[in-house]
């Protein structure tokens, strides 16, 4: 025995489509709430400090650490407050305080593999406890400093000596690293 249920559905289509109308207002008024609620508590209420107090630590690799140097530079104002962790050997210059170094990497600019020295200008108060050519990875804050103008300095919090890594070399920046925020 097969059932057979038929039904007949009266709509009224003026009825209908008011009642559409109605929902696509309700979530098209949900979805401006929301956005107004995210614009306005999450971004305009928030000081530069709060957005840049997260815990959040990037990490800068061989791979990336040319082009994050020259966007940090770029746009430093856009990075102050970030946490970077990343390794280097330690390089100072004449004029540097005992409590100033570079973290650098050797970028290879030639193909007979001519070098120059890259890096962040970091600043610690155990620095003068390293030796010039050890090899250290750090993790610090990065911030306004001068020398010779205005650049980044790394503001170190945590340093340990590590062995020379076998990437030690760096390439010079290319244009795929584009940066979405101030998370590098």
């Amino acid at each position: 025995v097969k059932y057979m249920f038929i039904f007949n559905i009266k709509l009224d289509g003026n009825k209908a489509s008011k009642v559409l109308i109605g929902i696509f207002c309700v979530i098209v008024l949900i979805i401006t709430f929301f956005i107004c609620y995210k614009l306005i508590f999450c971004s305009f209420f928030k000081t530069n400090d709060e957005i840049n107090t997260r815990n959040v630590v990037y990490d800068i690799t061989p791979q990336n650490y040319t082009n994050v140097l020259q966007n940090v530079h770029t746009n430093l104002d856009k990075y102050v407050g970030q946490k970077v962790k990343f390794s280097g050997y330690i390089y100072r210059l004449y004029d540097f305080t005992d409590e100033q170094f570079v973290l650098a990497r050797n970028m290879i600019i030639s193909s007979d593999f001519q070098t120059v020295v890259v890096g962040f200008l970091c600043h610690s108060t155990i620095a003068k406890n390293y030796e010039d050519n050890s090899w250290v990875e750090i993790t610090g804050t990065i911030t306004k400093g001068n020398y010779n103008g205005e650049i980044p300095v790394i503001e170190i919090e945590s340093i340990n000596a590590i062995e020379k890594p076998s990437e030690e070399y760096v390439y010079p920046p290319d244009s795929s690293f584009i940066s979405t925020s101030t998370v590098i």
